[in-house]
């Protein structure tokens, strides 16, 4: 059972009953709630429109919410219904229930072959139906990523992302350690970045860290721009020759998503399970 999004039925917040906050954002925070009527658990994100209007950012979450309704993919959080009432916007998101891959990563420190293999599997199936979409995210990141019931990936938070006919964006925006080199440039730029992105999260994930992470801004800009990359040995073989294929400087030279998906070190390691 679901909220339907086709018969889109108007929600009022008398519809539900709000359980405990799972996060805190600029712009509000994000409540478990469930459907009066049928139970059905979900993510409900309540945004004050004051802060968004005061940011001026009414047209971005137009654009957010108009994206993510229309993304049904499991590896893409569901956004399943939006409603508003005069002080507050309401968005109805799938609820998951292991949390972020940040808090993950910072409780285990660093991820096994395994698990970094499958989320790397279901990060570029997601991503490539998101390009189909004309969809860039640009902003993949382990805060951006949640798990769900069985430990699948999710991406969430398409804030940043950008739905663009010819999939070309000009905008600084995203973490720095996350970002390309032609987005720091200023260069125009396309669905490459997310390619850019997957290869650093393939690092962070396996090593504890990103590989350019570096104790200033400019510093982290240069090591970018250079793409200085290195290994500790502790990474395996396969892995470094994926990751290194990711992280080149020319968004031409870099592994497209279909040869993620093929790529010996993910075939040999991924475990993904695919949704009933």
């Amino acid at each position: 059972m679901e909220p339907s999004t086709s018969t889109r039925r108007l929600f009022t917040i008398d519809d539900f009953e709000i359980g405990r906050p799972l996060g805190k954002g600029k712009f509000g925070n994000v409540y478990l709630a469930r459907l009066k009527e049928n139970h059905f658990i979900v993510a409900l994100k309540v945004l004050f429109k004051s802060q968004i209007e005061k940011e001026g950012l009414e047209h971005q979450l137009r654009r957010e919410v108009e994206i993510q309704a229309h993304l049904q993919h499991p590896n893409i959080l569901r956004l399943y219904n939006y409603f508003h009432d005069a002080r507050r916007v309401y968005l109805v998101l799938e609820y998951a229930p292991r949390g972020e891959l940040y808090k993950e990563l910072q409780r285990n420190h660093t991820l096994d072959e395994q698990r970094t293999a499958t989320i790397i599997e279901e990060l570029a199936d997601a991503l490539t139906y998101c390009h189909e979409k004309k969809v860039i995210h640009r902003d993949i990141k382990p805060e951006n990523l949640l798990l769900g019931f069985r430990g699948e990936v999710k991406i969430a938070d398409f804030g940043w992302s950008v739905h663009t006919p010819s999939l070309r964006r000009k905008t600084m925006c995203g973490t720095l350690d996350y970002l390309p080199p032609e987005m720091i440039e200023g260069r125009t730029y396309n669905e490459k970045v997310d390619l850019w992105c997957i290869g650093v999260l393939c690092y962070e994930l396996l090593v504890g860290n990103p590989p350019f992470e570096s104790s200033t801004h400019s510093e982290t800009y240069k090591r970018i721009l250079k793409v200085d990359l290195r290994f500790p040995h502790s990474v395996p073989v396969g892995a470094q020759d994926l990751i290194s294929k990711l992280l080149r400087y020319h968004p031409s030279d870099r592994l497209d998503l279909a040869q993620i998906l093929k790529h010996p070190w993910v075939r040999a390691h991924s475990r993904r399970i695919l949704p009933p």
